[in-house]
């Protein structure tokens, strides 16, 4: 038997290599070849054609995932195809495709000499123009299309030209003895077009009829094997394709019938079955989030830009991108699903502050981000913004010099809470005093070391003559806000109570350049051209302490994360695992962390964060009042944190942090972040509270790590 089937492929190898410029070129160039030269050319050069194809793999959806790896957030992708094994279709698919395309196909090895024929008959005895195409060849045209590395291979690929059906011819004839016909039919299902956005048998299911390729019915199938011969003419999701696409179907549903695959009355039940076409196109891209009520929007966008930093997935941001939406990889996000829903929920709707809802004009903006202490893990990034870039309903910009020019709200792609190009951040107020703190604890200040706190300080940093903090000339000379209290106070009751007059002379005491390298350490980024020449030669940035220094929700919280995680500093990720098409997993999403501050400096830092918040420092130290007291209470466990405002409270910033979770909150105009308009304080302080307090629900209630008592109190 075996030596039947070898004789026979010979044979045909034999008969196609004398014919096929004649038969073949003349069946499907109908007027041009049937010349002797094209023949003696046919015979001359068919040997000496490849018989190897060069496949690379089809375009393919990429998925992103919560944290929960069930949950699915977006579908990044330029062609909308998910490979399935056949064993995963209906087999009724199989038999339709056959059915409509290649009734010979498992007579033939990969070129049908015989439709060849007939269609070279019919051809040219002026019948309707018939191809011989096997199933075998298209899947090779379609396949060398993909895989061609250059436009004019594109070109050569698709051409008219009897030189690339000869082509098709020697390749699909050694395609058919490497392949099975069934992998065969499953790759030409995988690759063929359905038209309507639908690449492949998985999309075309989808898409159609909003389900899994193995629940297709008969009649389902016999539509879809119908589309491929004319996609775009034949779409049944339009109204003038759906009675060509159900004419298409009962041709199918003949051949099926003749072929013996079905009988007459499956063929007059299937084509009696209502078809009920979805025509829905799969949603792609992050401004089509599954989970619209999760806000997540920017937090896949964030995926996106993180992603085309990232060296493992090509050499530069353009290859980077055009794999994530064609390489069909499997993206388990960092988004927690009940961090980023509390999120979404308190920054679009404000608590109720003193039994009144605290209102806010449209171009306010909460921006809200979530970082887990030990894995730089984004929980959750939401803002009072929808993620989209429809901008046709938005309100003007209130920023001056964009007169005319549409707003941020309520659409947007801008990224508020993360950062990037033209998005330097907004000024955090007083959270910076913390990394001062720092710089102090690292040059052997302890937190019980006392300034004199004064109404104003003389410093020694100069500053223009013209500016309001300037006094004696050009002496940067902060004062405390009005009503804050004078005399000696230590680090515990400053940063508590937050005066500036204890933080300025403490960083000129250890220097500004240590308290900005100690910033840096923690993750902060210099985006604005003003910032980072100030950075680079920090020593005399007088204010760097009261945070004039923009900044964003992300990298706040990742800073004070990292002192919730002991000093362990630890890369921003929204990533937790990454697998590629065939499962294996991608070295690109694990925490990147390295130790930055000293355990026990990181320890005295949050024990005296612990005060302005209304809890309790370990050695009882902090004041009665802080500026944020009611925190401890509703979060309801160990907390730390601090607020932030800046000059006419343009902006304002609240920090919040557990051993498990830190959470910042900026509260500005975006569009005008130098806006005349005052930010309400328990508007952020709130909404970073409450989803602190929402995001840890059900978790285990952890402690903070006290400091030494030589970090503390000192030697004495």
């Amino acid at each position: 038997m075996r030596r039947h089937v070898a004789l026979k492929a010979l044979a045909s190898l034999l008969l196609c290599g004398l014919f096929a410029g004649v038969v073949v070129a003349a069946a499907v160039f109908p007027g041009v070849a049937a010349s002797g030269l094209l023949a003696k050319g046919g015979a001359d050069t068919f040997e000496e054609l490849p018989t190897s194809l060069d496949v690379l793999p089809s375009p393919q959806i990429s998925y992103i995932y919560a944290s929960d790896r069930t949950t699915l957030l977006a579908m990044m992708y330029d062609e909308n195809r998910r490979d399935v094994p056949i064993a995963e279709v209906s087999p009724y698919v199989a038999q339709a495709i056959v059915a409509a395309e290649d009734t010979r196909f498992y007579k033939h090895h990969g070129v049908d000499l015989k439709g060849a024929a007939r269609a070279f008959v019919n051809n040219e005895n002026g019948g309707d123009q018939q191809g011989a195409s096997t199933l075998t060849m298209q899947y090779v045209r379609q396949v060398t299309a993909y895989s061609a590395k250059t436009p004019q291979e594109v070109v050569d690929a698709t051409a008219k030209t009897p030189g690339r059906k000869l082509r098709e011819v020697k390749l699909a004839m050694a395609l058919e003895e490497k392949l099975t016909k069934q992998q065969i039919l499953e790759r030409y299902l995988n690759i063929s077009s359905f038209g309507h956005g639908a690449y492949g048998i998985y999309a075309a299911a989808h898409v159609y009829f909003g389900k899994d390729p193995k629940d297709l019915t008969l009649s389902e199938s016999a539509l879809l094997a119908g589309l491929v011969k004319a996609p775009s003419t034949n779409d049944p999701a339009t109204a003038e394709g759906l009675p060509k696409a159900v004419t298409r179907e009962g041709y199918v549903l003949d051949q099926m019938v003749a072929m013996h695959y079905i009988t007459p009355q499956q063929r007059a039940e299937a084509a009696a079955a209502k078809l009920t076409i979805v025509g829905q196109r799969t949603p792609e891209g992050c401004g089509s989030v599954q989970r619209s009520d999760l806000g997540a929007g920017f937090l896949c966008d964030y995926v996106r830009r993180w992603w085309r930093d990232q060296p493992a997935f090509g050499a530069d941001a353009y290859e980077r991108e055009n794999r994530l939406s064609s390489g069909g990889y499997t993206i388990v996000s960092s988004l927690n699903i009940q961090t980023q829903a509390a999120a979404f929920k308190y920054a679009k709707d404000q608590p109720y502050v003193g039994g009144e809802k605290v209102g806010m004009s449209n171009p306010e903006a909460v921006m809200v981000a979530a970082v887990e202490p030990g894995t730089g893990r984004v929980q959750a990034l939401a803002t009072n913004r929808n993620f989209s870039n429809d901008q046709s309903a938005n309100g003007p910009s209130t920023n001056p010099s964009r007169k005319g020019q549409k707003g941020n709200y309520p659409n947007t792609t801008v990224p508020f809470i993360t950062g990037g190009p033209g998005v330097p951040g907004y000024q955090a107020g007083s959270s910076f005093k913390i990394f001062t703190a720092i710089a102090a604890l690292e040059a052997g200040l302890p937190l019980s070391h006392t300034e004199d706190v004064q109404a104003q300080f003389v410093s020694d940093y100069p500053i223009s003559a013209s500016s309001p903090a300037a006094c004696n000339g050009t002496h940067y000379c902060p004062k405390n806000s009005g009503g804050d209290p004078t005399g000696t106070f230590n680090m515990w009751q400053s940063f508590g109570m937050s005066l500036n007059t204890y933080f300025v002379p403490l960083q000129q005491r250890v220097g500004a350049d240590k308290v900005v390298d100690v910033a840096k350490r923690l993750g902060i980024q210099f985006r604005s051209p003003n910032d980072a020449a100030f950075a680079k030669d920090a020593k005399q940035w007088g204010a760097f302490t009261l945070g004039v220094s923009d900044t964003t929700p992300l990298d706040l919280a990742n800073a004070y994360a990292t002192l919730a995680a002991d000093g362990l500093y630890c890369a921003p990720t929204p990533v937790v695992e990454i697998k590629d098409l065939n499962g294996h997993k991608i070295d690109a999403g694990d925490p990147k962390c390295h130790t930055v501050v000293e355990p026990d400096v990181a320890r005295a830092a949050v024990d005296m964060a612990r005060c302005p918040v209304g809890d309790q420092s370990a050695f009882n130290a902090c004041p009665n009042g802080g500026t944020a007291t009611g925190v401890h209470g509703d979060v309801g466990r160990p907390v730390a944190g601090k607020t932030g405002t800046t000059d006419s409270e343009k902006s304002a910033t609240f920090v919040a942090m557990t051993r498990q979770l830190a959470v910042a909150g900026i509260l500005t105009d975006p569009d005008n972040p130098q806006t005349d308009r005052t930010m309400s304080h328990p508007v952020v302080n709130n909404a970073v509270a409450y989803t602190l307090k929402a995001a840890l629900q059900g978790q285990p209630v952890v402690d903070f790590t006290p400091p030494s008592r030589l970090r503390a109190l000192g030697s004495n």
